[in-house]
């Protein structure tokens, strides 16, 4: 994709698919994580039940993201993409099906459907993974991987954005089969995406345990990307909570419509429209380390703000600041840690990688279902707030000085000197596809 051997039409085109496909996938998320919840919490009206299901929903995870590695790294990743994306299209729509067969069967039905799509997500993110490195080559890799970031952010305006307005004329039990749709056509934009890097390997379970063993090897080897470890599954216990009891505090605490519970989501992707325009300029004076830790500050503080907020708005400001908080520290997260780990392996290391963070998930599930709802969902949010505030106090500065030493070792450059970026490159032309979008 990146050689010149295609016309510069034709590339462009590919590289737009390619922009299109992601924020289609991620919009079809967007639009399940306002339905499915709200489906919950108003058949049920229990907080034990919203944080059940979310627990349910990410246990899969836990066997999906090594596996969803092992097959990035054979593939290399496109076709991973399609397949996982058409399956979720499968799931969705047969979960409308029954639904609308057999309403009393909601509850249950969703729940499954929620832990089928989990095990479908990982291997589309270790898809991700593995071809943004191939698109953002070098110097260009920072602002790539801040763009991506950015368009998970942009999802948040379009796709709830969608959902309210379709949700008016469907239902929300519709909405999912709009979801499926959007998850089938997010496969198609992925067909004019060349297959690249494949690695070959074995097909059977030997070879795969094999694979397993070496990506857990090469991940506890490497200190580093350890540490960063920790502190992502810190954060996402923090932010498991806040998305997991996010329904039941504004529709129960504040008592607002479900209007009210999209535009939070709404106003985080508008803040990710401005991103898209400011994280390159930080970039280019500032090191990667600054920006992160400054997002890391900004998520902290702002999840504390939701632990305390006594009033819808201030729960607002406080929701987007933290998306913003998340953005900023995942364009670090995500730029330095692929500069640690070998190419080749970069699937196998992942996956166990995004295992130890997505634990976090179904425990943060866990902790609403049980100590959400005996003190408060609000008080557990600042409880961690304040949980993850110590911890990055301690870890952030020792795994950024780790990261730069090993990134300097390997001789990829200086991680801390600003991020430069050529003119004319395939990321300025994705950025400018993105931004058209």
């Amino acid at each position: 994709m990146t050689g010149g051997a295609h016309p510069p039409r034709t590339r462009s085109a590919r590289i737009g698919l390619f922009a299109a496909g992601i924020v289609l996938g991620l919009m079809a998320e967007q639009v399940v994580l306002f339905a499915v919840p709200l489906l919950i919490y108003q058949d049920s009206r229990r907080v034990s039940m919203l944080g059940l299901a979310y627990a349910l929903e990410w246990v899969p995870y836990l066997v999906a993201y090594p596996l969803g590695g092992i097959l990035a790294d054979r593939d290399g990743g496109p076709r991973l993409f399609r397949f996982a994306n058409a399956g979720r299209a499968v799931v969705l729509a047969s979960t409308v099906a029954l639904c609308l067969a057999e309403p009393g069967w909601t509850i249950p039905v969703l729940m499954v459907n929620g832990a089928l799509l989990t095990t479908l997500v990982a291997p589309i993110h270790m898809a991700i993974e593995k071809v943004v490195p191939q698109l953002g080559r070098g110097e260009a890799l920072a602002r790539m991987q801040g763009m991506v970031q950015n368009m998970e952010l942009l999802s948040l305006a379009l796709g709830p954005g969608l959902a309210m307005a379709a949700v008016v004329l469907l239902g929300k039990v519709w909405l999912l089969g709009l979801a499926a749709g959007m998850f089938a056509v997010a496969a198609a934009c992925w067909l004019s995406v060349p297959r690249t890097a494949a690695a070959p390997g074995g097909g059977d379970a030997r070879s795969a345990l094999a694979e397993l063993r070496l990506g857990w090897t090469l991940l506890l080897g490497n200190r580093p990307v350890v540490l960063l470890a920790v502190v992502n599954f810190t954060m996402n216990l923090a932010l498991a909570t806040t998305m997991g009891a996010n329904a039941a505090v504004v529709t129960g605490v504040f008592g607002r419509s479900q209007a009210a519970f999209a535009m939070l989501n709404v106003f985080a992707g508008l803040a990710g429209l401005l991103n898209l325009a400011v994280t390159p300029v930080l970039l280019k004076r500032y090191p990667p380390k600054v920006v992160g830790v400054v997002g890391f500050v900004l998520a902290c503080c702002s999840l504390l703000v939701l632990g305390l907020a006594h009033s819808y708005p201030v729960y607002a400001i406080g929701f987007v600041a933290v998306e913003v908080g998340v953005a900023y520290y995942n364009t670090f997260n995500r730029t330095q840690r692929v500069q640690v780990i070998p190419s080749e392996h970069l699937g196998k290391v992942m996956g166990p990688f995004f295992l130890i963070c997505v634990l976090a998930f179904p425990i943060g599930g866990l902790l609403i279902s049980t100590v959400g709802a005996w003190s408060g969902p609000q008080h557990l949010v600042a409880g961690l707030a304040l949980l993850l505030a110590a911890v990055g106090a301690v870890l952030v500065p020792l795994t950024a000085r780790s990261l730069q030493r090993s990134i300097a070792s390997r001789g990829q450059g200086p991680a801390d000197g600003p991020a430069k970026v050529p003119a004319n490159t395939l990321t300025d032309s994705l950025m400018e596809s993105e931004a058209k979008a």
